[in-house]
């Protein structure tokens, strides 16, 4: 049965610099009901305001992915890494055994607007790794391209430790996909922009929908719309 996580019901937070909503319980939001699907851990919504970021912090043994919708983020790390990520980057970050980052908006006007996904790997104490790679924004037009999976760069995908596959899509109105998932895995779709409707469930920007049980997916946009699937195995 498809269920749905409504946008207005995720957890929020105003911290001046920060704004942030909350799909599973994270920091100081606390939802018994919404703690975790499956291995994925955390879907945070985040503007960061122009000239602000995120102070170095440390995480262990998760999988970190960083999915820019506006603006740029500059990332800094304790392996080396400095990059920018824009709009069409995908940025993996194995936290394994201990990585120390920072996240920056340097633009002066305009915020970023990101979403920050954790995935539980699939086992703990990983060399820490990182990864970026650059998907034209073409190539996700009225189709689920893949972007990160558990196999990685057979696909021209990042890599992650965990059997997830994990597609975008930028599906214009009117305009339809299928998708038959595996029995016995799990569906996550996260609707970053516009209208979709999942077997006749209509979500809006910031809702989830999910299922475990699902045939088939009917997917359409009642707008112009963009939106990740995650497609997940079963948690050892």
């Amino acid at each position: 049965m498809l269920q749905i996580r409504r946008s207005k019901e995720r957890g929020f937070f105003d911290h001046g610099w920060l704004k942030t909503h909350h799909t599973f319980s994270f920091a100081d939001y606390r939802d018994s009901r919404w703690t975790v699907f499956r291995s994925l851990r955390v879907i945070n919504e985040d503007w960061v305001s122009p000239g602000e970021g995120f102070p170095s912090h440390s995480h262990r043994d998760m999988e970190i992915l960083t999915y820019v919708i506006k603006g740029a983020l500059e990332h800094k790390d304790s392996m080396g890494n400095t990059s920018v990520i824009r709009p069409g980057d995908v940025q993996r970050m194995s936290a394994g055994t201990g990585v120390t980052h920072s996240e920056f908006n340097h633009a002066s006007l305009e915020p970023v607007h990101l979403l920050q996904i954790w995935i539980t790997p699939n086992r703990r104490s990983l060399e820490p790794g990182y990864e970026q790679k650059t998907f034209a924004p073409a190539g996700k037009r009225n189709v689920l391209r893949l972007i990160a999976s558990g196999e990685g760069a057979a696909h021209e995908a990042v890599r992650i430790h965990q059997d997830v596959r994990l597609f975008d899509s930028r599906l214009e109105t009117g305009n339809k996909i299928y998708y038959t998932p595996t029995q016995g895995r799990g569906i996550w779709i996260q609707v970053v922009t516009g209208g979709l409707v999942v077997n006749g469930v209509q979500a809006a920007a910031g809702d989830g929908l999910f299922t475990d049980d699902a045939d088939e997916l009917s997917l359409s946009a009642s707008e112009t719309c963009e939106f990740l699937m995650f497609d997940l195995g079963p948690v050892a």
